[in-house]
């Protein structure tokens, strides 16, 4: 099993704070790896948690809607923490409007955060990589939308589907750095993105029964595929988008 140990490793999580991002840095930490959480506001209920594992844990306060803080986020984790191993990019926003009525703020915003900042702090955390001769892992998180359309939800899709295609990309372009670059696609969660659609009788049952799990995902379910990704043992995957979905997908 030491090929799944992260021991020694530095992973950034952006948006780290709740969510998905809080059980992802939580459970690199139980893998072994010490955390930089990157966010708009203090994570104190993940910092807690890392520590009482053991492991260092460090805020970077930034805003990703613009790409102003990018390398600022690089060098303050290496002047803390020495080093980069792991980027796991999971800050992202989501606006619902019908597609004839939405605004280019929605989709300003939405694509800023989505998939613009995710590609440059990638190409930042990459540098620093090769810069230390040490390969890494980058993680981006896609989603179901990645491989369908949905509705009401333009500039969502739309970063959705360039994160899975720019995952593939960096993958063919970085895998000879001895970079992995892959997704997790996360299923129908229950989280603050999806608040919306649980408090809708119909849509959520309508969203349950297509699942055959029969249940909403929980940011927990996402942990061993984020330590798998971020780890030894996927060191022959590389431009992969995983679905941790219930089997949304396979319905």
């Amino acid at each position: 099993m030491h090929t799944f140990s992260l021991e020694g490793k530095v992973a950034i999580v952006t948006g780290s704070r709740v969510g998905l991002g809080k059980a992802i840095a939580v459970s690199l930490a139980k893998a072994g790896a010490d955390i930089i959480g990157v966010g708009n506001n203090a994570m104190k209920e993940t910092e807690e948690e890392v520590t009482k594992l053991g492991k260092k844990f460090y805020f970077v306060k930034a805003d990703l809607l613009s790409t102003e803080p990018i390398e600022r986020i690089v060098k303050e984790t290496v002047d803390h923490l020495g080093r980069i191993d792991i980027l796991v990019n999971n800050a992202g926003i989501i606006r619902r409007e019908d597609s004839l009525e939405f605004t280019e703020k929605d989709w300003d915003d939405v694509m800023n955060i989505n998939i613009k900042s995710l590609f440059f702090l990638s190409q930042a955390v990459a540098k620093q990589f090769v810069a230390q001769e040490s390969g890494g892992k980058i993680i981006n998180i896609a989603s179901m939308l990645s491989f369908q359309g949905g509705v009401r939800v333009p500039s969502y899709t739309a970063s959705k589907s360039g994160v899975k295609g720019i995952t593939m990309l960096l993958a063919n372009e970085w895998a000879k750095y001895n970079i992995n670059v892959n997704a997790i696609a996360p299923g129908y969660m229950a989280t603050n993105n999806t608040a919306a659609l649980r408090s809708d009788p119909k849509r959520s049952a309508e969203i349950l029964s297509r699942i055959p799990a029969n249940r909403w995902g929980t940011p927990e379910d996402l942990g061993g595929t984020a330590v798998f990704l971020a780890s030894e043992a996927s060191n022959y995957v590389n431009g992969y988008t995983i679905a941790v979905d219930g089997g949304w997908l396979a319905r």
